[in-house]
């Protein structure tokens, strides 16, 4: 004879969360900032690839590194601008830790709630990412994502390089840090 388990509302319906690996469970569709840790938003952006995964390097160019370049090319754009805008600049893809990376044709669809600082350096980061990593000619990347943003040689060097997943989820959880406090 077979036991027959009775299934409850609870266990016919639809899993909605995401497990992290810090142990939270975050729902989907109703998140609480109690289930959210920025050392899960830091795995998941350094193992999320950013262009689809079509771009030159040994590694990937995550997320984590672009939102690391954003930051830097607002720095440069805007040297006096506020902690809590770098801040936001830093975090402006945190959701794609759960959803993935969303490419700009399909954020085009979205409204976009960027503020105008951080929307032009993520424009600029594109630019130098399409030109450096994802083989755009200039003069295309320039007609779709605007102008170089004139980092110094040093720093495109640094951010424009693919890191291991390790060291983009270490330096934007340092990051994170600095401009958190």
């Amino acid at each position: 004879m077979t036991a027959t388990k009775h299934l409850s509302a609870s266990d016919t319906s639809p899993r909605v969360w995401q497990r992290m690996l810090s142990g939270r469970r975050l729902d989907l569709l109703d998140p609480s900032p109690l289930d959210i840790e920025i050392a899960d938003i830091a795995h998941g952006l350094a193992r999320v690839a950013r262009w689809n995964g079509q771009t030159s390097g040994a590694h990937i160019f995550s997320v984590a590194q672009h939102t690391l370049l954003v930051e830097a090319v607002m720095r440069e754009q805007t040297p006096r601008v506020d902690l809590g805008f770098r801040l936001a600049a830093l975090l402006h893809d945190a959701p794609e830790y759960v959803i993935g990376d969303m490419i700009s044709p399909f954020k085009a669809v979205l409204a976009d709630e960027l503020t105008r600082q951080i929307k032009e350096a993520d424009r600029g980061a594109a630019y130098l990412e399409a030109t450096q990593l994802a083989g755009f000619a200039q003069g295309e990347a320039k007609r779709l994502f605007g102008r170089d943003p004139g980092l110094p040689a040093a720093v495109q060097a640094d951010y424009l390089t693919p890191w291991t997943a390790a060291r983009a989820e270490k330096r934007f959880l340092a990051r994170f840090r600095t401009l958190h406090g």
